[in-house]
């Protein structure tokens, strides 16, 4: 059975985007979820056009760090698990989330992994949409198998924090980058 990971990252604006742009888009976004569907008609061509424009512009590291990192991330992710690694953003990034889920699906995956660094419990993300995502792209193509591996036990994190923290228990002062 071919299997697949699908890394679900939040997203973040491009430092570079125009702020005029960036605002308008993001005063859509807060109207929306306020409109009823009718109101939402009407205002959400140009929310899409600039949902469009935010998750397409040019990437780089220095006008979108995280996006560089979770790039990085899908790397490391994919040299640990001996897997193929899609990268989707719940916002702000291309592709998608919906789009790395279609991906996978087209790529012949037949079992399809889906984890997010986010790991507490409570974020609308981790809680919510990527759920939402998921089932989905379940509907979309019944034929591949869909995992959510979330949430993390808090144990689990725990551990992962402390095995992070004795990284810089004994050593000297310093910025906190290893």
């Amino acid at each position: 059975m071919k299997t697949m990971i699908v890394l679900a990252m939040h997203g973040a604006p491009p430092l570079d985007f125009p702020p005029a742009d960036l605002e308008e888009f993001m005063s859509l976004e807060s109207r929306m979820r306020h409109l009823r569907e009718a109101g939402r008609a009407v205002i959400g061509r140009r929310h899409a056009e600039l949902e469009n424009k935010i998750r397409n512009w040019p990437r780089t590291p220095l006008n979108d760090p995280f996006h560089a990192g979770s790039q990085t991330l899908a790397v490391e992710l994919r040299r640990a698990s001996g897997r193929r690694v899609i990268l989707g953003f719940n916002e702000f990034c291309a592709p998608s989330l919906d789009q790395a889920l279609d991906l996978a699906a087209g790529q012949g995956a037949e079992k399809i992994l889906v984890v997010t660094p986010m790991m507490t419990r409570g974020g609308g993300h981790a809680e919510s949409e990527i759920p939402a995502a998921v089932e989905s792209a379940r509907a979309r193509h019944p034929k591949e198998k869909y995992i959510y591996a979330w949430p993390f036990r808090a144990s689990d994190v725990a551990a992962f924090l402390v095995s992070q923290l004795n990284k810089f228990a004994d050593a000297p002062a310093r910025t906190g980058r290893i």
